[in-house]
């Protein structure tokens, strides 16, 4: 009876998540989608390869659409065998992103479910969870990989608590093993990594206990030997993807810096320490899990308008010299934040109950629990610190594996997102349910606690302005004092109107505890008040960030580079600052589509209007010298970093010229317009003289230097590849591309004497097989970034085929690791359920 009452309780709940989820999406009913930046910049990045898939029905795994060509590994690619990927698409059933608050609702709900057995806990723990404002934040902007991630943290832990607390050494290894396979498959290493550093403590905790005797030795090695069974599974099942990023990942920004200079070291590798630590979160600012605007929300805010619109008629009135306001203009950054960062979309607002409750949950909370959550959310707030912490940020940077590997140490506050909510559940349900507890610590803990939260918001409210500033230093080094004055009065109402609300919450709560302490309100109607005010304070926040305005027409999130303006579709776009970009950038987009309907050619285009290395229209139409991406290949970003970022007139155009930048997108977002570049080299070239230099600093150097359609720079440690092979010049001597795929590339030459061909291919060391009239022959790199071979005399036909061998030998990997758990399931539940039958017979 018991049983069915909890399949009935769990299907309600479930029912809950989705019509929370659906109400909170409400424009989906309209058949309305959500416009996201990061995800348009996707739709022009990935358009060759969702090209190429549509055409063959298979598979590339490179594309030439972006940076001069690149894998399509972290650009959506699919791969064959992929079980567990496909589980994960079945689990996201619902309309995005109605499927992602879902499964964070029911994801935590499971965990509840696992550490309390109670679904009244654990409903109201998967709302404190799945209602945290950063993940709202981050669908606004498009990580859906992120939040996809994000998504399988509660599982994931819930089933290593079943094995290490609860004993459930079968359901634990099977729960454990899926969500660990499905964390892997939502491909966003980064999220992983910090979800197992706060992981790693609660292995140490148990360690811990078994020392202290607290945990038989047996059972300790069990689980772990479990735990490390299911994650070593659980990755297996992702092989492909893994193998395949692992050994992108070297090439990229991400791994072994070539260079040597004063950023650089060819010692090291991951990116450099000012690019890792660049979104560091303030020690004040860590205070807006509690209070959301303590350092102002996001960057850009609606009340961020009002105050731009007062200051420019403040500096009418009283700027009178040109002077001042160059030097005013200096001290501007984003109206409605103020904290430490570049810039933020928002606050990673946990919200005030949740905080609140956590703060009770480290006292009121079973110690096998307690203690490793304050010891991994401590290590996360230190660590989201970053370069203001500068000294336990270089040692993770400099010791910890993979640290350096990741960028923006704000973003490890998602462990705070989990572990707060987690905490906060299983105080309160042992406040309310464990006898242990007697009324008096309950009753004096309550008093310390809402004492000291609801004394702190009061200081903050009679002395906000000299702890906080409520401005930057740049700010009040360059504004003059009534500007600055207005600021901070301004921002002081928006800070105040959220601490007001967070006093209020906390208050509300601290007294629902203390009167059921005086039995004077049951638990359940405690619960619900909890319950009710929390999920009003975090919707009402979430939807500064993800409301009715981020969703548009279906054809506008789906196609989002149109080419052709409208009053229809002026009067669509007016007013939603989401779709400005379309409306803006048509013109370019007309451009881009006139060239590539021309030139049906394979060739590449520098688009200099819209930030070439930060936008993808270019690549939606045709293969791009720019791109949006975070994982670019190392050596093409040190050839941006070398010449793009000063734009030399000279050295530029010969590396354009290299890239086969056809045609250069120049002008304004207006009147866009496009220069033919007849010097571009063209898609491969024979060249007769070879610079070889000594280090990778004078290979790049050079190679804005000579004279790149007749020499060619070759790294001296490829000097032995020439042995044996004349280079003769011939005016006569041609090269032509016969062929284009983005995997495979199929060229015709003629000559009188051997040449080194040089082709307009990003050099990539893994996966590309190069033919000579179908003999497969060695390649080098040239021009510090390029590919080249040696031809022989007379008339020859080259390809290139990108075929992966990591892509082969994982899909075998994957198919064996998703087989074992299948078995290794199976088994456990026949063995299992046997067990059951003896121990009843034994007891008949």
């Amino acid at each position: 009876m018991a049983k069915n009452k909890n399949i009935i309780y769990i299907s309600i709940a479930l029912i809950v998540f989705i019509i929370l989820a659906f109400l909170y999406c409400t424009p989906v009913f309209t058949g309305k989608q959500l416009f996201q930046h990061d995800i348009v910049q996707y739709r022009g990045g990935a358009k060759e390869l969702l090209d190429y898939r549509a055409d063959t029905g298979k598979e590339t795994y490179w594309s030439d659409s972006m940076f001069g060509g690149m894998p399509t590994y972290q650009m959506g690619s699919r791969f064959e065998g992929d079980i567990i990927k496909k589980i994960d698409s079945y689990l996201n059933f619902l309309p995005r992103p109605v499927n992602y608050l879902f499964l964070l609702f029911a994801g935590f709900f499971l965990l509840g479910m696992v550490a309390v057995r109670n679904w009244k806990y654990a409903l109201l723990g998967a709302t404190f969870f799945g209602l945290s404002t950063y993940f709202y934040i981050i669908i606004a902007a498009g990580h859906n990989g992120k939040v996809n991630t994000i998504e399988y943290f509660a599982p994931l832990l819930a089933g290593i608590i079943l094995v290490y607390i609860r004993k459930k050494y079968i359901w634990g290894f099977i729960v454990t093993t899926l969500f660990m396979g499905l964390q892997i498959a939502a491909n966003h290493p980064q999220m992983t990594y910090y979800l197992f550093l706060a992981l790693g403590f609660l292995f140490l905790s148990e360690l811990v206990r078994t020392i202290q005797k607290k945990t038989p030795l047996k059972h300790f090695l069990i689980s772990s030997g479990i735990i490390a069974a299911s994650c070593i599974i659980g990755v297996g099942m992702n092989s492909q993807r893994i193998l395949a990023n692992s050994e992108y990942v070297k090439e990229t920004v991400r791994g072994k810096q070539i260079l040597a200079n004063d950023s650089h070291s060819p010692t090291k590798s991951g990116m450099d320490k000012e690019s890792i630590l660049m979104w560091s979160y303030g020690k004040l600012e860590t205070l807006n899990l509690f209070i959301p605007r303590l350092m102002g929300g996001g960057s850009q805010e609606p009340e961020g308008k009002e105050m731009m619109n007062r200051i420019q008629e403040l500096v009418q009135d009283n700027v009178t010299s040109q002077a001042e306001m160059d030097r005013i203009s200096k001290g501007f950054g984003g109206m409605t934040y103020w904290g430490d960062q570049p810039g933020t979309s928002g606050p990673a607002y946990q919200g005030a109950i949740v905080c609140f409750l956590a703060l009770l949950g480290f006292f009121f909370a079973w110690k096998k629990y307690s203690y490793w959550i304050l010891s991994a959310s401590i290590l996360t707030i230190l660590l989201a610190w970053g370069s203001n912490f500068i000294i336990l940020s270089d040692f993770f940077i400099d010791f910890v594996p993979f640290y350096n590997k990741f960028r923006a140490p704000s973003s490890i506050l998602v462990v705070i997102e989990l572990l707060f909510p987690f905490i906060a559940m299983l105080g309160l349900y042992r406040f309310f349910t464990d006898t242990q507890l007697t009324q008096e610590y309950k009753q004096k803990i309550l008093l310390y606690v809402s004492g000291g939260t609801l004394g702190l918001i009061l200081i903050l409210l009679l002395f906000g302005k000299p702890l906080l500033g409520f401005y930057t230093e740049n700010e009040k080094l360059y504004l003059p004092p009534f500007l600055l004055d207005y600021l901070t009065d301004e921002r002081f109402k928006l800070f105040k109107i959220d601490a007001i609300k967070a006093f209020i919450y906390v208050a509300i709560t601290a007294v629902a505890l203390f009167m059921t302490l005086k039995h004077k309100l049951s638990q359940n109607i405690a619960l619900i008040i909890i319950g009710l005010v929390s999920l009003f304070d975090l919707w009402t926040v979430n939807k500064r960030y993800l409301n009715d305005d981020n969703y548009v027409d279906k054809i506008f999130a789906e196609q989002p580079f149109q080419t052709e303006s409208s009053d229809l579709l002026t009067e669509k776009i007016q007013g939603n600052p989401n779709l400005e970009s379309i409306l803006a950038n048509v013109n370019v987009n007309k451009t881009l589509q006139t060239i590539a309907e021309k030139d049906k050619t394979h060739y590449r285009i520098f688009n200099n209007i819209l930030g070439t290395f930060s936008e993808t229209n270019t690549s939606y139409f045709k293969s791009s010298i720019g791109g949006y991406h975070a994982v670019k290949l190392r050596r093409y970003d040190d050839v941006i970093n070398e010449y793009f970022q000063i734009m030399d007139s000279v050295k530029v155009p010969n590396l354009l010229n290299l890239l086969n930048a056809k045609y250069w997108v120049v002008g304004g977002p207006e009147q866009p317009q496009t220069i033919p570049n007849p010097h571009a080299n063209g898609n491969a070239w024979f060249v007769s003289n070879l610079k070889f230099v000594n280090t990778p600093n004078e290979e790049i150097k050079s190679i804005g230097l000579i004279d790149n359609k007749r020499t060619a720079v070759i790294s001296a440690s490829d000097k032995e590849y020439f042995t044996g092979k004349k280079i003769e010049a011939d005016s006569t001597a041609f090269i032509n591309l016969t062929k284009y795929q983005p995997n495979e590339l199929e060229f015709k030459s003629q000559s009188k004497t051997p040449q080194l061909a040089i082709f307009s291919e990003v050099y990539y060391p893994h996966g590309w097989k190069m033919f000579v009239d179908e003999k497969e022959v060695p390649y080098i790199k040239a021009d510090y970034f390029l590919r080249a071979v040696h031809i022989p005399e007379g008339n020859h036909r080259i390809r290139m085929i990108f075929e992966p061998e990591v892509i082969e030998k994982g899909k075998w990997l994957s198919l064996f690791s998703f087989g074992l758990f299948i078995g290794l399931g199976i088994l456990g539940i026949f063995w299992m359920n046997k067990k059951k039958k003896e121990l009843v017979e034994e007891t008949a």
